[in-house]
């Protein structure tokens, strides 16, 4: 049988432009699913998402999919985007503090409203568009992907994690942020790869083959 994606749906975020990308990056079957049993079940897991951290545990706790996906970080391939890169650090500044999934140590926390940026401009939050990214070590997720690529971004929090070695890639915007983060056998992005034409695409597709 061929190998199984999941993409895990708690009901925040569009999910149909990524299951779409995976598709078309890799010959694994895609399955976009609430079910814990369904989602144990595939070989690698995807953990999307928009919104805001206390919505997203709310929702996962109310599915029974938050045990799920802290056991499944334990063994499976995961990918966390986006929020679901903020949701798998410990803490959120957000809504006055919200405990997280803590697959990663650290906290998100807000951008300073709004923030200056060394020309003297006003920068807005949230963070929108497109911003380059570096790379702060070489992994597998990376491979064909230029330093300094333009990747697409929509958020006001971000992560800080609380270990160095756990940074992947960074951006600047105000300040410099953790775009990038992994350890083990999960690797998140803060920007959205499903939006980020070729380079996004070329991400997706490293990760549908990525052995860690």
């Amino acid at each position: 049988m061929a190998e199984a994606i999941g993409v895990i749906d708690y009901g925040m975020g569009n999910l149909h432009s990524l299951g779409k990308a995976l598709e078309r990056v890799s010959a694994a079957r895609v399955v976009i699913s609430y079910d814990p049993e369904v989602l144990m079940d595939c070989d690698r897991l995807v953990l999307p998402g928009v919104g805001g951290v206390r919505e997203c545990m709310k929702e996962l706790r109310r599915l029974e999919l938050s045990d799920m996906v802290v056991e499944a970080a334990r063994s499976k391939p995961m990918l966390g985007i986006c929020l679901g890169m903020q949701v798998m650090l410990e803490w959120s500044d957000e809504n006055d503090g919200v405990p997280a999934l803590g697959l990663f140590p650290g906290k998100v926390v807000r951008f300073p409203d709004p923030p200056a940026d060394g020309a003297g401009e006003r920068l807005k939050v949230p963070h929108m568009g497109w911003n380059r990214v570096r790379q702060a070590r070489p992994h597998p997720i990376w491979a064909g992907v230029p330093d300094d690529a333009w990747f697409y971004f929509v958020h006001s929090y971000h992560a800080a994690p609380a270990n160095p070695d756990h940074v992947l890639g960074t951006a600047e915007y105000g300040h410099r942020f953790a775009a990038a983060i992994a350890r083990d056998n999960i690797v998140a992005f803060q920007f959205h790869p499903e939006k980020s034409q070729n380079l996004g695409m070329m991400l997706l597709a490293n990760f549908a083959q990525w052995s860690p």
